[in-house]
């Protein structure tokens, strides 16, 4: 399946014709300098050298040429790299008039970008008006932030009047690299707690906890975070007020100055980290002190996002500056060995990545946490979300219908832990039995005791386990004072204990509190119906509901012994307004519909 894919930046003009499966190129054009001395290459050789300035005449002599090369060629569809997609888009989107309008109105978001990748988006349906186009959104990798880490404290109406939240961006590099470090760790990536540090022009760190984005550098714009190219990263709100009053600064040039003229380059006079590294080594200070405030604080993200996650499996390196520059690696990664990440210089300093390996290992053998390089390949990734979208449009309709449950709070026991609860060698009882094959609720249930307060007559669900696990909603973590992270069932590493009392003694568990991700239940060969697979995540839209409800970051459990359902927790359900009988749909990509259904987020 060949997709075209059109990637339009700020200054630059990127697009190939490759497989959506194997990554194989076929030819590609790169567009450089557009502001100021437009020329574009293509791998045939073609050089085109373009008089007038700006994204326009780019466009138009790139897709000319692009035309001519595809003739010969069946196109599947056209790929486009969008920044921002907002809380409409949160999954890669067909291109419809809706869409693009949608895609304009959000450009207040990211001025930068959006008008930019709008304007390709419609010069491509122009040239190519037979095959379908798709939109792939930086932002949408991260809609799985909880609220906690997508939310700023200003007051909620003026947040909720204005769409302020935290939105994140690379999602497209983030999630494919993440994807690559699991292959290379022969291990998936739902298993592993990663930080993906982007470094190029642009620069963000996200921390990927089994295989869902869960906090990230940059926020509702792609200014705030780390230091980057030309924008300033995280900075005191203060000092914008202040520049206003008394440098009587607009907003206007206040936002020019913070976007463009403030980073690497405010520091340093240049914004390439290439001209910073030479400069800091023949002893220029202000390239010195960008190169030490850039890797400063990339260091400091690490080490948040390693205490939000309890831990990390591997640190990543990727983009024009992770990928080839040793000195950024080695500033950033030299003061981690507490965290169990302890580099090899000699790896680092030689380590060239390639199309053949992309993928280099740069820590050394005793170290708990791997240090990769990865060459990230926004490309490939998107060709592959438009070739899946290809493969499961309009099958929406033509799938069963998923049933929704709601799920009360309940403990899942080991044996051990119900001897010491009910005396050795009790049973448990059944009191009704369950939807899901052989699972039952029992008769018996414990007293769920934590720092603030205490659960009466929490259920045990049978049969025992092999770990034990308590879970609970979001409102009775608050009630009990404890704070339980989202997790798929079993997962309990780096989750807090509680104490469990039933009617012949206590226990004290160590880990186990849980707030339960949202899941469907399926058999294999439900799962060949929908064209998923175990533990990846979708969204389920709820039939027939005139809000237009649909709940994301849902995960898909297979096995032969489930029956075909999904599960909410009792807050989800409430606020849903979910009652028996209810059904979803499984989700694929839709932009008509995505315009038209709320998105239900409660983490």
């Amino acid at each position: 399946m060949l997709i075209l894919v059109l990637n339009a930046g700020s200054s630059s003009l990127k697009a190939s014709v490759m497989d959506a499966t194997s990554g194989e190129v076929h030819f590609e054009m790169n567009g450089n300098r557009l502001l100021d001395a437009p020329e574009l290459t293509f791998s045939d050789g073609t050089e085109i050298h373009l008089q007038q300035k700006g994204h326009e005449e780019a466009l138009r002599a790139g897709l000319t040429k692009l035309k001519e090369l595809c003739s010969h060629l069946d196109l599947a569809g056209t790929g486009h790299r969008v920044v921002h997609g907002g809380e409409t888009f949160d999954c890669p989107a067909r291109i419809t008039d809706k869409v693009e309008q949608k895609i304009e109105a959000l450009s207040d978001l990211a001025p930068l970008h959006n008008p930019i990748n709008l304007e390709g988006i419609r010069m491509a349906r122009r040239f190519f008006p037979d095959i379908p186009h798709f939109a792939v959104f930086d932002t949408s990798y991260h809609h799985s932030l909880p609220r906690r880490a997508r939310t700023y404290a200003l007051p909620r109406a003026l947040a909720e009047e204005y769409g302020i939240r935290r939105y994140g961006f690379h999602g497209i590099s983030h999630k494919y690299v993440a994807g690559r470090a699991a292959t290379f760790l022969k291990d998936d990536y739902r298993n592993l707690r990663l930080i993906s540090c982007h470094l190029g022009n642009g620069c963000s760190v996200a921390a990927i906890e089994f295989g869902r984005s869960i906090e990230t550098s940059m926020g509702m714009t792609p200014l705030e975070g780390l230091v980057m190219g030309t924008r300033s990263g995280d900075l005191d709100p203060g000092i914008l007020t202040m520049l206003a009053q008394k440098a009587d600064l607009s907003a206007a040039r206040i936002d020019e100055i913070l976007n463009r003229e403030s980073g690497l380059k405010g520091l340093s006079g240049s914004n390439d980290m290439r001209d910073v590294l030479v400069r800091s080594t023949g002893g220029d200070e202000g390239a010195q002190l960008a190169l030490q405030i850039f890797t400063h604080r990339l260091r400091k993200y690490i080490g948040a996002y390693t205490a939000v996650m309890g831990g990390v499996d591997a640190i990543i390196f990727t983009g024009g500056v992770g990928e080839n520059s040793s000195i950024v690696r080695h500033r950033a990664a030299q003061r981690l060995d507490y965290l169990g990440a302890i580099i090899d210089e000699d790896r680092n300093q030689s380590l060239q990545l390639t199309t053949g390996e992309d993928v280099i290992a740069f820590n050394r053998p005793h170290s708990r946490v791997k240090l990769l390089a990865i060459r990230t390949d926004e490309q490939f990734a998107i060709a592959k979300a438009c070739g899946k979208l290809i493969d499961e449009e309009n099958k929406v309709n033509r799938l069963p219908s998923i049933p929704v449950a709601v799920s009360a709070r309940h403990c899942h026991l080991t044996r051990a832990t119900l001897d010491q609860l009910f005396g050795v060698g009790h049973e448990l009882t059944v009191k009704k039995w369950l939807s899901q094959p052989g699972q039952f609720a029992a008769n018996e249930t414990v007293t769920v005791i934590g720092p603030k307060n205490q659960l009466e007559r929490v259920r045990i669900l049978g049969p025992l386990r092999s770990v034990d696990q308590v879970e609970i909603s979001r409102t009775d973590e608050f009630f009990l004072g404890i704070d339980a992270p989202v997790r798929e069932s079993g997962k309990v590493d780096n989750t807090p204990g509680c104490r469990l009392v039933g009617p012949s003694g206590h226990v004290d568990l160590e880990n186990g509190l849980i707030c339960a991700w949202r899941h469907i239940h399926m058999t294999p060969d439900d799962a060949s119906r929908f064209g998923v697979a175990d533990r990846d995540v979708v969204e389920v839209a709820i039939r027939n509901d005139e809000r237009g409800l649909t709940f994301g970051n849902v995960l898909v459990r297979v096995s032969p012994d489930y029956l075909l359902e999904m599960h909410i927790d009792t807050d989800e359900g409430n606020a849903a307004e979910i009652t028996p009988g209810d059904t979803g749909a499984l989700m694929h990509s839709s932009a008509e519909g995505q315009l038209k259904r709320k998105a239900v987020s409660f983490y």
